[in-house]
């Protein structure tokens, strides 16, 4: 009776000494696999390699079953190696290789063969899709084994809300799996690519993917932008309409205050641009451009000030007023100093009597000297003194 040698325990294995060696396999389908059993010490036993079904596929050197899609690739007492050619999911299974001692040793070898998913396929766009609407988008692919995972980006964004479904194809070894992505789109999603990627582990890491580029048709956006913020009179001004939507608006229409332009002459539309060759104050008003495409239509106003070029100027040049002021200011507190410098000065200039002029130097005691004083003071001599 057979012994697999991978169930032997290291103290059986010791004793016996020789004992056959192999590993598990896997193999994309399409492939190649290198079956190999070797044996550490042979006491020139031959080796065997069988197939599933127990079919003798090389005793030692020598081919038994007649199949060109399996090769010798090494035979020697101590290794026995076959190779299996564009391997198909048939070949799976399990393989072994026999040691003929007594009694005969064997080792299993479980080759698996990967199913490659096809390529991936999205369905579920027409073109175009009105903004606002429901879209749903469904990617399938067949052929994996096992069955593959598919995952959705969009803007280089993962979407993870997804609904997934694997089933089993007819041959019962590979599966079919789709999945469902539902949003509602807006016109930011005009011209995005949406990606759906098969991740598989016979893909090597490099994912398989099917890419849809939205388009999505909505109603025009409009915006006006003047030429300038100021608008002076006498100077040109260009109003330009930016209108955008898909499909693309039609010419657009160029009114004021609600009627048609009141001055052709002087107001050139050329394109998207309402061109006012020189302003005055009539140009004042609401100027509106409206922009239409087969979905619906859109429009922007803007209101015209036509402003005086000198009041603008005074605006922003100097301040007059405001030097006017400080030059008064200045003047005021000079003035101001100049008064109260002279009220200074006057209250330490006056005339004082000395003591020479009332007679105290002329007097024995001070009585003496303020009765002396007092009598003759309107006879004395003044002297004047000046402090500064």
């Amino acid at each position: 009776m057979d012994v697999d040698a991978r169930e032997l325990g290291p103290g059986r294995e010791g004793s016996q000494g020789q004992f056959p060696l192999t590993q598990n396999v896997t193999v994309v389908e399409g492939g190649t696999a290198i079956l190999t059993c070797r044996v550490d010490q042979n006491d020139n036993t031959s080796l065997q390699w069988s197939n599933p079904a127990q079919q003798t596929l090389y005793f030692d050197d020598k081919k038994a079953l007649r199949d060109n899609r399996i090769e010798l690739v090494r035979a020697s007492w101590h290794e026995l190696s076959i190779s299996v050619s564009d391997v198909s999911l048939s070949d799976e299974g399990q393989y072994t290789c026999s040691l003929f001692t007594m009694p005969v040793k064997t080792s299993k070898a479980y080759l698996t063969v990967l199913g490659v998913p096809e390529k991936p396929q999205i369905s579920g766009f027409s073109s175009p899709v009105m903004e606002g609407d429901l879209m749903q988008l469904t990617c399938k692919t067949s052929g994996s084994k096992p069955a593959a995972d598919i995952r959705w980006f969009k803007n280089d964004k993962e979407i993870k809300d997804v609904k997934y479904l694997k089933e089993e194809d007819a041959n019962r070894k590979t599966f079919t799996v789709s999945s469902t992505l539902d949003f509602r789109v807006d016109r930011s999603d005009d011209g995005v690519a949406v990606i759906c990627r098969v991740d598989h582990e016979s893909l090597n890491a490099t994912p398989q993917v099917a890419m849809q580029v939205l388009e999505i048709h909505y109603t025009p956006s409009v915006k006006i932008i003047p030429s300038t913020p100021f608008p002076q009179e006498g100077q040109p001004l260009i109003l330009t309409c930016e209108s955008k939507g898909k499909p693309l608006p039609e010419p657009v229409l160029w009114t004021k205050d609600g009627g048609e332009l009141p001055d052709p002459d002087r107001m050139v539309v050329s394109g998207r641009e309402l061109n006012i060759l020189f302003l005055n104050k009539t140009d004042n008003g609401t100027y509106r451009c409206e922009a239409t495409n087969t979905i619906g239509q859109s429009s922007a106003e803007y209101v015209l000030i036509v402003h005086d070029p000198n009041a603008l100027a005074g605006q922003t040049g100097p301040d007059h007023a405001l030097i006017g002021g400080i030059v008064a200011v200045v003047v005021f507190v000079t003035l101001c100093s100049i008064f109260l410098l002279g009220r200074y000065l006057a209250r330490h200039k006056g005339t004082y009597l000395t003591n020479e002029a009332k007679g105290a130097e002329d007097a024995p005691d001070a009585d003496t000297a303020i009765i002396n004083a007092e009598g003759s003071q309107v006879n004395a001599e003044e002297k004047k003194e000046y402090f500064i």
